[in-house]
């Protein structure tokens, strides 16, 4: 399943600009960070996790900055949610259209039925630039956060909730 086209598409009908690149296969955030020819002062890949409650009736896209600690009884808390844990695999591509190892926000333009909440790490908000696949993990997308942020997301109809995850 490759909606690459479809999410790349998607970002010219809506005039955003963006660079592309194309790299092998990249499974974890930690090799994210050496694609070559990005600008890391003034970008940042965001980690993303697909969560959900324990009945597997409300999901959500957490992301956050890479090197943020992340627990899940934390963010169940400041969301008021009891018990999220990591959402199945297997509802990735009807939910979001994309595979494991490429989850992004990008894919929120297939979730047109609002199953999914986003919720963002404040801190996600600060760099000029964000980078995420587009829906697979052999490229990576760098756009304008505010692009992100004020075009994208109102695009899709999802409204973030922002969190403050403590330092740790």
């Amino acid at each position: 399943m490759d909606r690459s086209d479809e999410v790349l598409q998607h970002l010219q009908q809506l005039s955003i600009p963006y660079i592309l690149y194309r790299h092998e296969p990249m499974l974890t955030i930690e090799a994210c960070q050496h694609i070559e020819g990005v600008d890391w002062q003034q970008a940042a890949m965001c980690k993303n996790v697909f969560l959900c409650n324990r009945q597997q009736t409300a999901f959500y896209l957490m992301l956050l900055q890479h090197d943020r600690p992340f627990r899940t009884a934390v963010v169940s808390k400041l969301l008021g949610v009891s018990r999220l844990s990591f959402a199945p695999e297997d509802r990735l591509p009807q939910m979001l259209g994309l595979l494991p190892g490429a989850v992004s926000p990008l894919g929120l333009i297939f979730d047109t039925a609002n199953q999914v909440r986003l919720v963002v790490d404040d801190v996600i908000t600060q760099p000029q630039r964000l980078l995420f696949h587009p829906c697979v993990n052999h490229l990576t997308v760098e756009l304008q956060t505010d692009d992100f942020f004020q075009r994208f997301l109102p695009a899709t109809g999802h409204a973030p909730t922002m969190i403050t995850l403590p330092q740790e």
